[in-house]
């Protein structure tokens, strides 16, 4: 088992790391528009918000050395299922013809009152 943090991506708010490693497996915590420099959200708009997470996902699965093509997992918790579209537009456009397969679902609130956090699970191959 291997710890992954990364100095780029948004200290854990919680008892968690960033993400962990086993037999071949990352585990990503799910990630929100924490803006790793200096700890503020970005929610300016849900595409600089969706942009944020998928930095910050970026970041811990280029300290695993790991890419966006190792993901086989996604799920998305969305504030509200209005957001799909946008979100859904900007996901895709960290992804070269390598999907993974992915829930997404609306729920009653996410952490510090954000719109997106995304989670991912990530496999070396």
């Amino acid at each position: 088992m291997n710890i992954v943090n990364s100095k780029h991506a948004p200290a854990p708010i919680g008892p968690y790391n960033q993400a962990i490693e086993f037999n071949g497996m990352l585990f990503c915590s799910g990630q929100i528009a924490l803006n790793p420099e200096d700890g503020s959200l970005v929610m300016d708009s849900i595409q600089n918000e969706t942009h944020q997470v998928m930095k910050n996902i970026q970041a811990i699965l280029n300290e695993a050395g790991l890419t966006f093509n190792h993901i086989i997992k996604t799920t998305i918790f969305l504030s509200d299922m209005q957001l799909f579209s946008e979100v859904n537009d900007i996901y895709a456009s960290y992804f070269s013809n390598h999907y993974p397969a992915r829930e997404t679902v609306a729920v009653l609130g996410l952490p510090k009152g954000v719109h997106v956090e995304i989670s991912v699970t990530a496999a070396r191959f």
